[in-house]
């Protein structure tokens, strides 16, 4: 194996590795994202509504 062959085949370890990384990284975000995006939406209501403030 030629010096430039060995040089191709470790960039192609060194993308594949990072490659695996990345796909790694997205599959956490999408898990620890999705279970915030599942949750439901605050009930807003129809009016305004005056709420009482109970400083003591």
């Amino acid at each position: 194996m030629t010096h430039a062959e060995e040089v191709i085949e470790r960039a192609h370890s060194i993308v594949a590795a990072l490659r695996a990384k990345r796909e790694r990284e997205a599959e956490r975000r999408k898990e620890v994202f999705g279970r915030i995006d599942i949750s439901k939406p605050l009930p807003m209501p129809s009016r305004g509504i005056q709420l009482s403030l109970k400083l003591q």
